[in-house]
């Protein structure tokens, strides 16, 4: 035969075994040593031919899937905790008039467990590695556990939603875990233990990102949010200048064969949505029991804005994950920036607020306090461990409803008697406690609103605090500062949040993004 009839042969094989029809793939979530949630009904999802019809195997028992527009997904009944089992995906082709029915496709992945599936989210110090935190060797030796499974989102700002990720499930262990998220890292550790069932983290973070990149642009469009879209909005307008002045520069000193040593501009660091576009979007199908957060270092000099930008993130993600109100608990801002000796405002202080009132006004909502963890001179203290065993018990409390003590003392309410204020707190515990000797952080004030600091003692689940020089006096506050020193805690080991029993305007409240 000649070649020319050896091609038209092979070309017509081909068609006969219709090679067009689409490669069953499943989304990048589905990985070796993927974990699922446990106790509800979770989806197993990809991309197939329209005219394929897909059986998904897990523990002996098939799930069809429906299939549309070159997508199918299956919902499995609720699992119970354990594994570790394979999960098998087929695609059986179907009879097209004329040709051949190809084989059916199967994708199998192994070593799947069944548990608790976490999102850990953020800036810089959630996404700071085990590596360079304190007792990083010890820590990282000891890691070994197969019911603990990580995953990294790759970083990735999109201008609209994209529906999947390129990562892949790991076994936490020694090799795995030295560049994963310290933070989500102890939080797994300690949530396994106490649970004794598998524990997954998907960690999506990225240093230095304000809260509005990690929100819907759908979000964002409102009304109130017109500052913030006209703020970024100017960024990119005098970027745009600075750049247009660089190339004209750059070419007018080429042209003069002069030497044009004029550094670049650089854009405007973020555009709202673009990171919950390219690393929240992709992961909305994906049953899971709740959400770590980390972040607010990069909205502190927009802390009263935050009181709403925040919870309306909080809400964004709950709606768009369809799963309720599920646990969303975050860490409150470490001490940082130069300790004064004086009385001063703090837009920090103001973030750490607008952090508290989350958990007032939000279902579900809790916090870490690390008030004993900052450092003067780094925005990435390096004590992680404290912070992702208090995520833990957070998550122990609100989201497995332990009886437990999760929290620190909270502020409730006050009594003005005569030349004392004294302070009422939730979240006592076993009692209060001033670790290291008298209480330190309060300030107070009477009606000439000058703070001054201020003699505090513990009287049983209370705090009564006076000053010498102030008889009427009508606010305190507490660990108000950059860095604040302060010691009151509970008798459970758990740091006091920062507060204040005032009213009065602070530093950001008249600013708009900036």
């Amino acid at each position: 035969m000649k070649m020319r009839s050896w091609i038209f042969a092979i070309v017509g094989l081909l068609f006969t075994f219709n090679v067009a029809v689409a490669e069953l793939r499943l989304h990048g979530l589905f990985t070796d040593n993927l974990i699922l949630q446990r106790d509800e009904p979770v989806y197993i999802y990809g991309t197939c031919d329209d005219d394929d019809a897909v059986t998904v195997w897990f523990r002996n028992i098939p799930t069809k899937a429906k299939v549309k527009d070159g997508k199918f997904i299956a919902k499995l009944k609720a699992l119970k905790a354990g594994g570790p089992d394979d999960l098998r995906v087929t695609a059986y082709r179907t009879y097209r008039k004329g040709r051949q029915v190809p084989p059916p496709e199967t994708n199998q992945i192994g070593n799947v467990v069944v548990g608790e599936v976490w999102i850990a989210s953020g800036q810089s110090n959630m996404e700071w590695p085990l590596r360079a935190s304190d007792k990083a060797e010890e820590a990282i030796a000891a890691s070994a556990n197969p019911n603990i499974r990580l995953y990294t989102v790759p970083k990735l700002k999109a201008e609209s939603p994209t529906n999947n990720v390129t990562g892949s499930w790991q076994v936490c262990d020694p090799a795995a875990v030295p560049n994963f998220s310290a933070v989500a890292y102890f939080f797994a550790r300690d949530l396994q233990k106490a649970l004794n069932v598998p524990v997954g983290i998907i960690h999506t973070s990225w240093g230095g990102s304000p809260a509005e990149v990690w929100m819907s642009e759908e979000v964002l469009k409102r009304k109130e949010y017109e500052p913030l879209w006209a703020y970024y909005k100017e960024s990119d307008s005098r970027f745009q200048t600075a750049l247009a002045k660089f190339e004209q520069d750059e070419a007018a000193a080429k042209k003069a064969g002069k030497e044009f040593k004029t550094q670049r501009p650089r854009p405007s660091g973020w555009k709202p949505a673009e990171l919950y576009n390219g690393m929240i979007a992709p992961l909305l199908n994906f049953r899971i029991k709740g959400a770590i957060w980390y972040q607010g270092e990069s909205n502190a000099g927009r802390a009263w804005e935050y009181r709403t930008l925040f919870q309306d993130m909080i809400k964004n993600w709950r709606k768009d994950f369809g799963q309720g109100a599920f646990p969303f608990l975050e860490v409150q801002l470490a001490p940082f920036k130069t300790y004064k000796s004086g009385v001063d405002e703090s837009d920090w202080a103001e973030l750490r607020e607008a952090q508290a009132l989350a958990t007032k006004e939000l279902k579900n909502v809790g916090m870490a306090v690390i008030t004993d963890v900052g450092d003067q001179k780094d925005i990435h203290p390096k004590q992680k461990e404290p912070v992702g065993a208090r995520l833990a018990l957070a998550a122990r409390a609100i989201a497995y409803d332990e009886k437990i003590p999760y929290s620190g003392p909270i502020y409730k309410g006050k009594d003005i008697r005569g030349n004392k204020i004294v302070l009422h707190f939730d979240h006592v515990g076993s009692g209060l406690d001033a670790r290291g000797g008298e209480l330190k952080g309060f300030q107070i004030c009477g009606a000439d609103h000058r703070w001054q600091w201020a003699k505090a003692t513990i009287q049983g689940d209370t705090v009564v605090v006076t000053h010498y020089d102030i008889a009427e006096p009508i606010a305190v506050r507490y660990g108000w500062a950059d860095f604040p020193v302060v010691n009151l805690w509970n008798k459970n080991g758990l740091p006091a949040s920062p507060f204040r029993t005032d009213e009065f305007p602070v530093t950001t409240q008249s600013k708009k993004s900036s």
